[in-house]
């Protein structure tokens, strides 16, 4: 049996990173039902209720989009969960601004939680990919995967304290249609950056390689001291 070329291993992880991430489905299921929402809001005189159930079908219709396809209905479960929980809180306050606000207390939280992750070495995407990719946690050992992994987790870091810092101010102001369309543009765009970023950072840092038979120390990780500021 052939060994796996280095274009094959990564060829693989890239895939497995895709699946990892959601997929172009995932993606939907996370930012439609917002989108809904703030379209209707405003095309229909800034009235709630008619967003809240648009908003509600869309994320129903997206998780029997799931069903129907046999895949995993985490993505789904979660978006819509998220979405009834918005809809529930601005329809028991009347205020239209607060079907934003889960969603800024999300972004403010994973965002001090990646940059945490980073601070105490063990960066989230890491965590959260390397088992996932079969590398398990073996890639704090290697300092090239070491540092891929904490330049992604910095990438989401960012991605999130952008999104906070930006929205929150409208939020304050009940602007609530600007922060509609203000979470609309910061959302699917910056999301497929950073993704699309990801991906390459991490498929095309050195895979690990296991030891060979004979002991060869090449399967070894080896001294970067480069890397030791990189976390």
């Amino acid at each position: 049996m052939t060994e796996p070329t280095r274009d094959e291993e990564r060829a693989a992880a890239g895939v497995d990173l895709k699946d990892a991430l959601g997929g172009k489905l995932g993606v939907a299921e996370s930012g439609l039902p917002s989108a809904v929402f703030i379209v209707i809001f405003t095309v229909n005189g800034q009235v709630l209720e008619p967003a809240l159930w648009a908003a509600l079908g869309t994320a129903v219709v997206m998780t029997v989009i799931r069903i129907v396809r046999r895949g995993s209905l985490k993505y789904a479960l979660g978006g819509m969960f998220g979405v009834a929980l918005s809809a529930f809180i601005a329809s028991r306050t009347g205020n239209a601004a607060n079907f934003y606000l889960p969603g800024l207390i999300w972004q403010g939280g994973y965002a001090a939680l990646y940059l945490g992750s980073i601070l105490i070495g063990w960066p989230l995407i890491g965590v959260i990919l390397g088992p996932l990719l079969g590398e398990g946690f073996t890639w704090r050992d290697h300092p090239a995967r070491r540092r891929a992994y904490s330049q992604v987790t910095w990438l989401w870091f960012g991605m999130f304290a952008v999104r906070f810092g930006v929205q929150l101010p409208l939020y304050l102001l009940g602007m609530t249609v600007a922060l509609g369309w203000v979470k609309l543009a910061m959302g699917w765009p910056i999301f497929a950056f950073v993704a699309w970023m990801s991906y390459l950072i991490l498929t095309k840092a050195p895979p690990q390689r296991a030891p060979s038979a004979e002991g060869d120390p090449a399967g070894e990780p080896v001294s970067d001291p480069s890397a030791e500021d990189a976390d």
